[in-house]
């Protein structure tokens, strides 16, 4: 079983017992958290699809700890132009564990295959127009 959720802007796919570093969060070390954003559900191959989200279904996880992330050096150059920038940066980041995933929707019929059955259907009954046979060319040498 694995989802879809949106977690502080970003979408992961996550499954139980999986450990994601995503932007800062506000919640302490330790504490639980609760992800209500499920775009994508997936039960042993039944998926549901959210529109945009499913109503019902959320992630549970964990806040394991705050820390930040690799430095990513950004270096601005112009050629001939003595113009050299170099800057740093280092991202806040936040690693939790995923402790579960519930979903009280049911899944959701697929709708469309079922509107396409229809329009089949009316086709059939609809009258076919048959095509005026295309006249022949005689072949004129003199």
């Amino acid at each position: 079983m694995y989802a879809i959720v949106e977690i502080a802007g970003q979408q992961f796919k996550v499954s139980k017992d999986l450990k994601v570093y995503v932007h800062r969060l506000t919640n302490e070390e330790g504490s639980k958290v609760s992800f209500d954003k499920v775009l994508l559900l997936d039960d042993n191959g039944s998926i549901t699809l959210g529109a945009p989200a499913i109503e019902g279904a959320s992630v549970e996880a964990k806040v394991l700890q705050h820390l930040k992330g690799d430095k990513v050096i950004v270096f601005k150059k112009k050629r001939r132009k003595g113009y050299k920038k170099r800057n740093g940066h280092r991202q806040y980041l936040t690693q939790i564990v995923i402790e579960g995933i519930s979903s009280s929707a049911a899944p959701k019929k697929a709708a469309p295959k079922k509107a396409a059955v229809e329009a089949t259907t009316e086709e059939a009954a609809a009258p076919k127009v048959k095509k005026a046979p295309k006249a022949k060319k005689e072949d004129t040498k003199e």
